[in-house]
């Protein structure tokens, strides 16, 4: 999707040259300005490629915001979703902490007591727009970190074409289904990857969840506590096993293999099912690929509660520059910003007047699916202090479970899980 991006540089060369003029008068002394502060922002990547970077976005909002804010600078990076959570470790770990960051967890920074309040940095204004299960979402024993900043529930994208020249007539509601119709795709569309299965670094956590969810299972049991090696998400990973991965039906090593792949994959035809979020909306409508969406299936029918997820924002203190972050978050969260995001990437909005745009306007149909499935949708335990240490061990070695045995598999990951959560 082509945005045409906020410029403003020239305003801001502009600006300074008007500086420059008055403070060059007949006194023998110069005039003083105001003191200049910059920011450091960390984002994420959304893009698949270099010409939808994330960066692009954020320079322009930066941009516009110190237009518009002379005396505060913000330093944009961009990071790759496999390296994010490394470098801020890193980045923390040297000293070198960011003002404000955008990246998928924030519980962990709260345990280390290294966030400010959302209160602390968000106007009421620009807090009381956010929708408010998001806000839920973002608190930790009550108190709001975690500023939302997008949304997507997941959903099964399938190719009609492929399905139709392996003569399946509609997409599959259960995981025998979906092993039948992998079967048939395999026979007679060579070429193909009948089931793409991303378990590699990027987000084996999400990929995970969603089958474990279709087996009653999932990430934690109902009083909230770790259950990654329940009997449950066992017998999920045996079936993935034995029914997909063992039989050529997706990719020799999932585990190796990312969200990325499978997408392009996807959205070139060369894949012909996988559980996607919007985003995979544009890139199949870019490949010329004649998708559909359609519920999960699960092991005995469709989801009922798909994985939602939702992205998050958070503001450091080590810094000191609660003022400057706060104007710098409050002009961040304008509908004029949120929408441009939102619409670039085809995901959905955590603010209210974005939402009522978005639903409005009509230009959005396609994620109506989306839409509707979000209600219901569970997400991953991020209150939990230990939840970012626990998804960062099953990125690791979680796609492991469909290679080698997957008892032992997610036997490790629950120690480790304990163990962080014993540790928070």
């Amino acid at each position: 999707m082509k945005r045409r991006l906020l410029c403003l540089s020239a305003i801001g060369v502009t600006g300074a040259l008007a500086l420059s003029a008055c403070s060059s008068g007949g006194s023998n002394s110069p005039v003083a300005g105001p003191s200049k502060t910059t920011i450091k922002l960390v984002a994420a990547d959304y893009g698949d490629k270099e010409s939808n970077s994330s960066k692009a976005y954020w320079d322009a909002v930066a941009s516009a915001f110190t237009a518009a804010n002379p005396a505060i600078t913000v330093d944009v990076q961009v990071v790759n979703w496999n390296d994010i959570d490394k470098q801020v470790k890193t980045m923390i770990q040297s000293g070198n902490v960011p003002d404000v960051l955008q990246t998928g967890g924030y519980a962990d920074k709260v345990a280390d007591d290294l966030l400010y309040k959302a209160t602390d940095v968000l106007s009421p204004a620009t807090q009381g727009n956010f929708i408010d299960t998001f806000s839920k979402a973002g608190q930790v024993k009550g108190t709001q970190y975690g500023i939302p900043f997008v949304s997507s529930a997941r959903a099964f994208f399938y190719n009609k074409a492929l399905f139709a020249q392996a003569g399946i007539t509609e997409a599959p509601k259960t995981w025998d289904e979906v092993r039948k119709d992998a079967e048939l795709i395999k026979a007679k569309v060579p070429g193909v990857t009948p089931y793409a299965l991303p378990l590699g670094p990027e987000e084996a956590q999400g990929e995970s969840m969603m089958w474990e969810l279709g087996n009653g299972g999932g990430v934690t049991d109902a009083s909230g506590k770790y259950a990654i090696n329940s009997a449950a998400n066992i017998e999920t990973f045996r079936w993935l096993k034995a029914d997909l991965v063992d039989g050529g039906l997706t990719y020799p090593n999932p585990a190796t293999t990312d969200r990325k792949t499978a997408f392009a994959d996807f959205g070139a035809g060369k894949a012909a099912m996988l559980n996607g979020h919007p985003s995979l909306i544009q890139m199949s409508k870019d490949g010329k690929v004649d998708y559909a969406v359609a519920p999960i299936p699960g092991k005995d029918g469709p989801l009922a509660s798909t994985l939602g997820v939702a992205d998050w924002v958070m503001a450091f203190k080590k810094n000191g520059h609660q003022e400057q972050v706060k104007s710098f978050l409050d002009f961040a969260f304008n509908k004029e910003n949120t929408l441009k995001f939102d619409e670039l990437y085809n995901l959905m909005p955590v603010t209210k007047d974005t939402l009522a745009d978005m639903t409005s306007s009509g230009k959005h149909a396609d994620l109506a699916p989306f839409f509707s499935l979000l209600p219901q949708a569970k997400f991953y335990p991020l209150g939990d202090t230990s939840w970012d240490a626990v998804s960062a061990e099953i990125k690791k070695s979680g796609g492991t479970a469909v290679s080698g045995d997957p008892a032992k598999v997610l036997g490790e990951l629950q120690k480790k899980a304990e163990a962080a959560a014993a540790d928070k």
